[in-house]
């Protein structure tokens, strides 16, 4: 722990964003509040930053938030930023900023990477769905700015951090091919009770999506896809069994960009134990096939409470043999808790989507990067070191 608080202080005192930009940050919630913090905290020169949100009131919210917990001299300006259209307010802003920070839901994901294109700003996301995603690819394949997709937590560090794993293992034992490359991430609380051993600790907007869409994977070494929920095991970290299961969109491109090299490739979520099952017994009485994740959403939000105090587990492993024939595994697993940034407390969720979020800022604004930058496009050693993303996550 004292190592953490170290780490923490030492890497505040380095240079971080060096320049000054005007920042966009669509939508109002927890992790909008920690990357607004993060950026006016840890730059060495603070953004300006305009917050918007469909709901006004909160995008003002959020700026009053800010500017009561820095630290630092910081200037946050509010707008209204409706499902749809585009007001004189916004274009008047868009022409005058250098990046959008996508934190909405992943539905409006396509929409503000229009945006971004067509006022010339870079963009970077944080959404897990797949469809979203392949339609960002497609509008921004011949954008001018560079477009850093699906880099949050899961997807997004785990990805570089299986993918680091990855390319030491081949380096070190001489091999261009591995047997297992796996990645797990669980945004739990401290605490689990039944029925559902489960808390909210994030908007549960996505929750039921990565449960029922389709997990896509590597087996036999060929991309694939597998029903979400559907290979349900228990592993043990740090002496603590969790439960695993495949979801919806961890895997970022790994999959395509790893075919032919990994045998078996997946992305897992990790819940405390029990809580499968209970997801189960309501998908087993969802009724409407076509409405199943409305139907699960609205099941799960009437009964699981929303939890402020949280943890993050992530565990990412490779296993292959060796130039010899010897069968090898490599492992790493973090648990990370709340930080306090500034004067606010942040939960590990916001801390840790948020950190890698502006980490992926500072590549775009600091570099000549246009078009799409997929996880596996991003070199993982520089950037899992980066001056954000270390004083939450450590040093790798």
């Amino acid at each position: 722990m004292n190592d953490h608080k170290y780490q923490i202080k030492k890497f505040l005192y380095i240079s971080y964003m060096k320049k000054h930009y005007k920042i966009i940050i669509a939508g109002a919630g927890g992790i909008a509040e920690a990357a607004c913090l993060l950026l006016m905290e840890w730059s060495q020169v603070a953004p300006t930053l305009f917050v918007g949100d469909r709901l006004h009131s909160k995008a003002i919210k959020v700026a009053k938030w800010v500017e009561d917990g820095t630290t630092k001299p910081c200037t946050v300006q509010s707008f209204h930023l409706p499902e749809n259209g585009l007001t004189e307010e916004m274009k008047e802003i868009f022409k005058q900023c250098d990046l959008l920070l996508d934190c909405l839901p992943g539905s409006q994901a396509p929409k503000m990477a229009q945006f971004a294109k067509d006022f010339n700003m870079h963009y970077a996301n944080l959404t897990e769905y797949v469809d979203e995603t392949n339609k960002i690819m497609v509008l921004a394949k011949d954008a001018k700015t560079g477009f850093v997709l699906q880099t949050g937590l899961a997807p997004g560090y785990i990805d570089l951090l299986a993918n680091k794993l990855f390319q030491q293992f081949c380096k070190d034992f001489k091999v261009d091919k591995v047997a297992k490359l796996e990645f797990k991430v669980g945004a739990l609380t401290n605490h689990a009770v039944a029925p559902h051993y489960y808390g909210f600790t994030w908007s549960p907007v996505g929750v039921a999506t990565e449960y029922l869409k389709d997990a896509i994977v590597l087996r036999g070494y060929k991309k694939t896809a597998l029903p979400a929920l559907s290979e349900r095991a228990t592993i043990i970290i740090d002496g603590i069994a969790y439960e695993e299961d495949l979801t919806s969109g961890g895997a970022a491109d790994l999959p395509d960009a790893l075919a032919g090299k990994v045998c078996s490739l997946d992305y897992k979520t990790l819940r405390h134990p029990g809580h499968y099952s209970w997801v189960q017994k309501q998908l087993d009485h969802t009724g409407n096939k076509a409405e199943m994740i409305k139907n699960l959403q609205q099941k799960m939000a009437a009964v699981i409470p929303h939890i402020e105090d949280d943890q993050i587990v992530l565990y990412a492993a490779v296993e292959g043999k060796d130039a010899q024939g010897i069968l090898r595994r490599r492992e790493i697993a973090k648990c990370i808790y709340p930080l306090k940034v500034g004067k606010h407390q942040l939960r590990a969720i916001q801390t840790t989507t948020a950190a890698t979020l502006v980490q992926a800022a500072q590549l775009l604004l600091e570099n000549s990067h246009s078009g799409v930058i997929l996880q596996s496009q991003i070199d993982p050693v520089k950037f899992l070191n980066g001056n954000y993303i270390v004083p939450v996550y450590g040093k790798v």
